[in-house]
């Protein structure tokens, strides 16, 4: 029943920036950490950037500086906010929650997925 839904993703120019956002709908009892993954072609997902529930964030060193993740506990949404884009930073941005569930208790969820093109 809990599902991640994000949005905002597009093709940006190389110095541009973007905003996705990612909510968590569902019989939803607590919402621990949140983050961003990504994947690109031939690559192994990693990890972007995360968030815990009480605010502490950890960023992937070739974001640092660039992307900023935070989060809105009252609407169970994350968001990441990506400057300076750069080429290297084109793949599928993929949205995870920790979530205390009615029907599942404790366990991770993952979105969809949002497709970030950065090309002049």
């Amino acid at each position: 029943q809990v599902q991640l839904v994000e949005s905002g993703g597009g093709l940006v120019q190389p110095g541009g920036s973007l905003s996705l956002s990612c909510a968590a709908s569902g019989s939803i009892l607590s919402v621990y950490d949140m983050g961003w993954y990504r994947q690109a072609p031939g690559k192994q997902r990693e990890l972007v950037a995360a968030i815990t529930s009480g605010g502490y964030t950890n960023y992937q060193e070739d974001v640092k500086g660039r992307f900023t993740i935070s989060r809105d506990n009252a609407k169970n949404t994350v968001y990441l906010q990506m400057n300076s884009l750069k080429p290297e930073d084109t793949a599928v941005y993929i949205c995870h929650a920790d979530v205390w569930s009615q029907e599942f208790r404790r366990r991770d969820y993952w979105g969809q997925g949002t497709q970030v093109t950065v090309s002049s």
